[in-house]
């Protein structure tokens, strides 16, 4: 079960509802939006279709595994900044680019606006589903890891100022008296406030503890290490 799927349980979310992908569709021939939404629903995932970006970025932000296909027309001088500005907006939404022309300028342009796949028209079903299951994972992926994220940052933060300056020492690798020298307190305090700190934390262990430091201090929460 993915951290998405257990976050969602602990909130008792019903998974029909939370946990059906997205599809979204970003197309202003709307003969094509509907025939995207017959596809995506016959895969069981669950479609939202747009004829604009800019009614796109005006929905709230679900945080579930999606994905985007977005149909652009190279023709267009303004395509590649759309592109741009929901790669920039939604960063956790990867964007699968449809389009008309499949030239090699075209496509090095398309990918470097932050499409994670160019298909190009006429696409076959085949091809298009193989796409959406790849950038459904992708977010799927970025989802768990930013649930998890915001775990940690919840354990972290109920620990006490003491408690924060005893994770920092351990996970830097000091002994339990080192640590006590260095705060003034003694070696079975230290070990009091490592305990509380392993079980808020919710580590198993010391290797534990400190991936999870790791992870805080690379999401930019603060680790102070001695």
């Amino acid at each position: 079960m993915s951290v998405a799927q257990t976050f969602g349980r602990q909130l008792g979310l019903p998974s029909t509802l939370n946990f059906r992908p997205l599809v979204f569709v970003i197309d202003d021939d709307i003969s094509a939006r509907d025939s995207l939404d017959l596809l995506i629903r016959s895969e069981g995932w669950q479609p939202e279709t747009f004829a604009s970006a800019r009614e796109f970025l005006a929905q709230p932000r679900p945080f579930i595994p999606t994905c985007l296909i977005l149909a652009v027309s190279p023709s267009d001088p303004d395509c590649l900044e759309v592109q741009k500005q929901i790669a920039r907006d939604r960063p956790e939404t990867p964007i699968i680019v449809i389009s008309g022309y499949g030239d090699i300028p075209t496509a090095v342009q398309i990918m470097k606006a932050g499409a994670v796949d160019l298909l190009v028209k006429p696409c076959s079903n085949d091809d298009l589903l193989g796409a959406i299951r790849q950038g459904l994972e992708r977010s799927r992926v970025a989802v768990d890891r930013e649930l998890e994220t915001r775990d940690l940052r919840t354990c972290y933060a109920s620990l006490t100022p003491r408690e924060t300056q005893v994770m920092g020492l351990v996970v830097s690798g000091l002994l339990n008296k080192q640590i006590g020298g260095s705060l003034g307190i003694s070696e079975i305090t230290v070990k009091a406030h490592r305990g509380q700190v392993m079980q808020k934390m919710k580590a198993n262990s010391l290797a534990d503890l400190v991936r999870m430091a790791s992870k805080l201090q690379r999401s930019r929460s603060v680790i102070h290490l001695a």
